[in-house]
């Protein structure tokens, strides 16, 4: 069995090394664990070992595990969410990280009753056409939208790098983001404050730290291979 305080703290010495060879505090960076497949059991072990915020991809999934789990840490939708399923996330989940469609949109402010729903912005910055997200070329336009949606918050951006060893295209897709994140900060929309750049996952969360991103989804690195 993986030692998931083992893994804990090779990925936190990784992180570390990544911020100090960008110039950046290891302080700035939030860590999603993402809890896909994994067993309650061992989610509570990691939590014991300090993870605060947990990531999961499938609301069917959440709602057989989130009951078991502490209160006090915050939950994190990071898979595709379908329209009818919306009030169920809304339930569960403290932030959606897979706004992508003003569909979407619409039906999560039409749900939200008084609640100001945070949210990010999944763009998909690799075009593989197997992904969801918004369009680059789009996302500004769709981010001044939001303006009209009164309940929902939208706190940053989100993209998955493309699945490939090409670290070029990966870093490419991660820069990407990033320039959208600071023109979208200098955007004025309401409900739309530049907090979180959510990119990087267990193959390449290296490359994200330096290129910028604030918030990792981390699953395999923390919890090994699952089925």
């Amino acid at each position: 069995m993986v030692s998931i305080r083992t893994n804990l703290e090779r990925l936190q010495e990784k992180i570390a090394l990544a911020c100090r060879k960008s110039g950046r505090k290891e302080s700035e960076i939030t860590l999603v664990a993402v809890t896909k497949g994994v067993e309650p059991s061992r989610i509570l072990e990691a939590i014991d070992y300090g993870v605060k915020e947990i990531g999961e991809n499938r609301i069917q999934e959440a709602e057989s595990k989130f009951s078991l789990l502490p209160q006090e840490v915050r939950r994190h939708l990071v898979g595709h969410l379908q329209t009818n399923k919306v009030k169920r996330a809304l339930k569960l989940f403290d932030m959606i990280q897979s706004l992508d469609s003003l569909k979407l949109a619409l039906g999560i402010n039409h749900r939200s009753g008084e609640k100001k729903v945070p949210l990010l912005v999944e763009v998909n910055t690799s075009g593989e056409a197997t992904k969801t997200g918004i369009r680059p070329e789009e996302t500004l336009d769709f981010l001044r939208k939001m303006a009209e949606l009164e309940n929902l918050k939208v706190l940053g951006l989100m993209t998955v790098g493309p699945l490939t060893s090409d670290l070029t295209a990966i870093r490419k897709s991660f820069r990407t983001l990033r320039n959208l994140f600071e023109q979208a900060g200098r955007l004025n929309v309401s409900n739309c404050k530049m907090e979180y750049l959510s990119m990087g996952m267990s193959s390449d969360f290296e490359i994200a730290l330096q290129e910028g991103s604030n918030m990792i989804r981390i699953g395999t690195a923390i919890f090994g291979p699952r089925n």
